[in-house]
């Protein structure tokens, strides 16, 4: 019962905010990415072009290579893709969201489901956005980088550690909890980011380099109110969705619980 209300309740978040995250990142940050793939599209063109020179002036046999890796068409179909990965993230993040909110219900939390959904969501905006972002900003198209399972093995390094800083703040009770808590935000950092020697924009003209630093910054910006627009809506929404059909489960839950235990205490030895 409980877990079947769980699935429908975040589906409900997950539709809801997945929309609304759709049509933000179509107004803050696609046009940030499109300006991006421009110059991007032109860099790589530029490099198969010196490539080709150099095969067909040593004689050596032209292959252009595998097909282009699919990619959603432009307009509409590129809209739906993203509204749909949207969606899904949306939905793991509300299920992880309601899931720490009736874990919290089960310690015994006299928080409503608003404030407390407000905290869940700020420990998530926290550990997935903010902490991880100080050592690795938003990187727009075309920007070199560090190798991809460095920089994803760091990025899950420190949201791990922020969400155990979190819990530790929530579930410890001894003084020694900030403390914890303090060495695990700063283990991330301690470890250190995988970042390049060179510079990220090489290869581009100094106008292009330009107008790419400009854009990083705007991007780097626009991820951020965009995530606050996610983690914002979720705790709202999800607030709104545990009040109404979670916490009536999880308190019947519990009176059962108690009263299966009170029934074993008085049961003859």
């Amino acid at each position: 019962m409980i877990f079947r209300r769980l699935i429908w309740a975040a589906l409900a978040v997950a539709m809801l905010v997945g929309g609304l995250q759709t049509g933000l990142q179509q107004w803050q940050t696609m046009p940030i990415i499109l300006a991006a793939e421009g110059f991007e599209s032109q860099k790589v063109e530029t490099a198969l072009a010196v490539a080709d020179t150099h095969a067909h002036a040593d004689g050596a046999a032209h292959d252009h290579g595998d097909a282009e890796a699919w990619a959603p068409a432009e307009g509409v179909e590129r809209q739906l893709w993203s509204w749909v990965a949207h969606v899904l993230h949306a939905f793991s993040m509300a299920l992880l969201v309601l899931a720490v909110m009736a874990v919290c219900q089960w310690r015994g939390t006299t928080l409503r489901a608003l404030p407390l959904a407000a905290w869940v969501a700020a420990a998530g905006w926290l550990s997935f956005h903010f902490w991880p972002s100080i050592g690795l900003h938003a990187e727009i198209p075309g920007m070199d980088a560090a190798r991809l399972g460095s920089r994803q093995g760091w990025w899950v390094l420190a949201a791990g550690a922020a969400a155990l800083a979190c819990a530790s703040v929530a579930l410890l009770r001894t003084p020694l909890r900030w403390a914890a808590a303090v060495g695990w935000l700063a283990l991330p950092f301690v470890v250190g980011a995988p970042h390049i020697m060179a510079d990220p924009l090489a290869g581009f003209t100094g106008e292009a380099q330009v107008a790419l630093r400009q854009l990083g910054s705007q991007f780097i910006w626009a991820t951020t109110w965009l995530s606050l627009s996610f983690w914002v809506s979720m705790g709202a929404l999800a607030g709104l969705a545990f009040q109404r059909w979670l916490r009536p489960a999880v308190a019947a839950l519990l009176e059962r619980s108690d009263a299966g235990h009170a029934s074993a205490m008085k049961a003859p030895q």
